[in-house]
């Protein structure tokens, strides 16, 4: 059975059965990397997250988005995602 896509934020997600909220949050970050393994527990991140494989609308750039619900987990996110 194919997954529902959702249209959020300017992508077209594909939600991950590993998602431990499948809610789509106001937050996110685009990953231009599809294949990257995304380990959201070893971030230490405040708030609830979620991880969609992702197609960028503007461009069809394939990649994935993680969306937070805190503002602030955005910055920590970003400084310790390596690909």
């Amino acid at each position: 059975m194919p997954s529902k896509t959702l249209s959020a934020h300017g992508y077209l997600l594909y939600p991950n059965p590993r998602n431990e909220h499948r809610i789509v949050f106001e937050y996110h970050v685009f990953v231009p990397y599809p294949y990257a393994i995304i380990d959201i527990p070893a971030m230490d991140l405040a708030g609830k997250t979620s991880v969609y494989a992702a197609c960028r609308e503007t461009d069809q750039k394939m990649g994935q988005v993680v969306t937070f619900e805190l503002e602030e987990d955005v910055a920590r996110f970003e400084k310790r995602f390596t690909p």
